[in-house]
């Protein structure tokens, strides 16, 4: 394959090979990167105009997943191709914005689009980590205006001993999988973005695990910058719109202290209103004060701008917070287990105006969700999904169906939840839990691990302990070296803070983490500070709330739950069962009206909320793989007459020959004239031969 330059780094014992490819030539930027024969093609393209009036950064993040790249031909049988992103590969997409978007210039306002396409996949190394590279280096080398480069490391535990870049195989015997990013600033190594999951455990091991990662992040930070000095590519000329003495002084003696006060109120619904209003009004004011001049859009940056710098200045000088709580103190929490009649399982969570309410259902082994990825395909037993209507932050707009936040958000509650769900062989049911969002002032995601423990809990889910989530929060100061950590962000400081650094878990230990910036990063002290204080306040839920509502799960299920019993049968007659194109299972399920699926072992799962159906049903399974026994004595039907006999079906796949002369004590001319098609026998097995032909005798078992 044609490159242009090639670079390469080993980081532990892994080498990365970075190309600074030609293929995508009309690419602003473009880096074809290789771990093993993991390859991706990252892009990045800038539009040639900037859009006018914007409020964010219009940048989009497109991870592409392609079956090829694994050998694989997969997609619906009519059209066998890629078709929406799989939720995993929303996630991956989420991780490289994630790390990428604090590193843009402020106020920068044309679009901006990084595409990784995964073009070979080894089953070994995970394309997440050099999607993520990759998009760094395509953007350090492009003319895109980025303060980067940003590293990224995945590091893993097995037997006391941390792995970096651990194959899939190693993930699933670690007891973390923790994906690290960072940037640098003054030498010094600032942690911008994390993903990670954990079975329960300790803040140390985590802590430990970071400055595991720093020394490698450094490298490869420092690699990159090599590259980008040696490539020596302008960037575009970029600044910030200035902003207008003249407005600005109009704004600040129309506005005075009011804003101070709004934004100081304490209740949420009074403070937004006040503000909007007041926001409102000075456009208006403005609008009037120079007519025909469009600066009202300017004036409400402004406003925007005046309300982070006042929630900072409270936060950092008098360590104050607009809803009037300490820095360290959570909101008002509380919780209700057992709220709908015929939910398997309900809990609803409440930190004051953020409200989630989670709904349970227990399905068969058969409901598990099917997986058929580039990475994995599969069957998923536990799901978790979110749901963030319009009306729960107050607001008006179109109902489409779950955006990347709503996946992202759910996936994170799945995986903090995870460690503490049972096995299949302890508990055989698939699992699904629905949030919804019923009323939002900031940290959502982990109120709904909170509401979903409840109702896992009401369910009487064996779970091996409760887990609770809170987001921690910073407000920097400009020096970057002074800060104030917050407990349990809302709205506001989640949109103008610093950081949302998310901790769920259970007494016994963290099982996830999710950081996100908004400043260039974060150093090792904050996020040590942060992991103490997420303890602590984790405690306080589990204790005051989730504990003392439901300590353990209830011992019985629903009664609206469907039940399950599980035999075990040899796995070689597990064809007996099903038989040929499924009909003999399908005339159980029909006749009983219950679910049966079959494990590979042998183990057959019957679900349904009919005691005696499932007797019915495994009696029928048993009868199948029951050894037929000369000597015994069977009803069955009478299936086929001929001139020498009657076929009887003792157990659905065992037919047996009552010949003619052992029909009955009496001479038999007409087998029809005794027996006929539907009848049901009392008979006994007198022969079975050597190609397991089963002789049978009615006469014989009336003795």
């Amino acid at each position: 394959m044609a490159s242009d330059q090639n670079y390469k780094i080993t980081l532990g014992d892994k080498e990365i090979s970075f190309e600074l490819t030609s293929l995508a030539e009309q690419a602003n930027g473009k880096v074809l990167i290789r771990m093993g024969d993991t390859v991706a093609l990252v892009t990045a393209v800038m539009s040639r105009y900037p859009l006018d009036n914007l409020s964010f950064f219009p940048l989009t993040v497109e991870y592409e997943e392609r079956f090829y790249a694994a050998g694989k031909i997969l997609g619906s049988r009519y059209m066998r191709r890629e078709g929406r992103p799989s939720d995993e590969a929303v996630i991956t997409a989420r991780v490289i914005d994630r790390a990428i978007r604090p590193l843009f210039p402020a106020g920068f306002n044309r679009e901006v689009q990084v595409i990784c396409t995964v073009l070979s996949w080894d089953t070994k190394n995970d394309p997440d980590i050099i999607g993520l590279l990759g998009a760094s280096l395509a953007l350090l080398t492009s003319n895109i205006p980025f303060s980067g480069p940003v590293g990224v490391v995945r590091i893993g535990k097995i037997d006391g001993k941390f792995l970096l870049n651990p194959t899939y195989e190693e993930r699933e015997k670690s007891d973390i999988d923790f994906v690290l990013a960072a940037t640098t600033k003054d030498g010094e190594v600032l942690f911008n973005m994390i993903e990670a999951e954990g079975k329960e455990i300790p803040e140390d091991i985590f802590q430990e695990a970071l400055e595991f990662g720093e020394p490698y992040l450094k490298e490869i930070i420092d690699f990159q910058e090599k590259i980008a000095k040696e490539q020596e590519t302008k960037k575009v000329l970029f600044e910030a719109p200035g902003s207008n003495e003249e407005l600005t002084a109009e704004c600040k003696e129309f506005l005075g202290d009011r804003l101070q006060q709004a934004l100081f109120t304490g209740e949420k619904t009074l403070r937004m209103d006040a503000a909007n209003d007041l926001k409102a009004e000075l456009s208006f004011f403005i609008d009037g004060k120079f007519p025909g001049e469009g600066k009202a859009s300017p004036a409400k940056d402004f406003f925007e701008t005046e309300i982070d710098r006042l929630i900072h200045e409270a936060a950092l000088r008098d360590g104050m917070r607009v809803d009037g709580r300490k820095l360290d103190e959570l909101r008002e929490i509380s919780g209700e287990v057992g709220l709908l009649p015929r939910t398997h399982g309900s809990g609803f969570f409440a930190r004051e105006l953020t409200k989630t309410l989670s709904l349970l259902t227990l399905g068969a082994p058969g409901d598990h969700r099917l997986m058929e990825g580039m990475e994995f395909i599969g069957k998923k037993r536990f799901m978790h999904h979110y749901n963030f209507p319009p009306y729960a932050p107050g607001e008006v707009k179109p109902m489409r169906g779950p955006g990347r936040r709503e996946i992202g958000h759910g996936m994170l509650a799945e995986k903090a939840l995870l460690p503490v769900i049972p096995s299949s062989e302890q508990f055989p049911y698939t699992i699904r839990i629905v949030t919804e969002v019923v009323s939002s002032n900031g940290s959502t995601s982990m109120a709904s691990v909170c509401s979903s423990t409840l109702a896992l809990l009401d369910a009487g889910v064996p779970i091996t302990r409760p887990v609770a989530g809170i987001s921690m929060g910073v407000m920097m100061a400009e020096n970057g070296k002074d800060y104030a950590l917050l407990t349990d962000i809302q709205g506001p400081e989640d949109h103008h803070g610093d950081m949302d650094f998310k901790v769920a878990g259970t007494k016994q230990g963290i099982t996830a983490i999710q950081l996100d910036v908004k400043i260039r990063g974060v150093n090792k002290q904050i996020f040590k500070e942060a992991l103490a204080a997420a303890k602590e306040t984790r405690f306080k839920i589990l204790d005051t709330v989730i504990e003392k509502l439901l300590a353990e799960p209830r011992k019985e299920l629903s009664q609206f739950a469907p039940r399950i019993v599980v035999i075990q049968i040899n796995p070689e007659k597990i064809g007996m069962v099903i038989g040929p194109g499924g009909k003999t299972i399908h005339k159980i399920m029909d006749e009983t009206g219950v679910e049966i699926d079959i494990d590979d072992s042998g183990e057959v799962y019957i679900t349904t909320d009919n005691a005696e159906m499932a007797k019915k049903a495994s009696d029928m399974v048993l009868g199948i793989v029951k050894e037929v026994e000369v000597g015994e004595l069977y009803e069955g039907e009478v299936k086929k007459i001929m001139d020498f006999g009657a076929f009887v079906e003792l157990l659905p796949g065992h037919d047996g020959l009552v010949h003619v002369s052992q029909i009955s004590d009496k001479r038999v001319e007409n087998v029809s004239d005794v027996l006929s098609v539907g009848d049901v026998v009392t008979v006994k097995v007198i022969k079975i031969d050597d190609l397991g032909r089963i002789d049978l005798s009615m006469k014989d078992a009336k003795k």
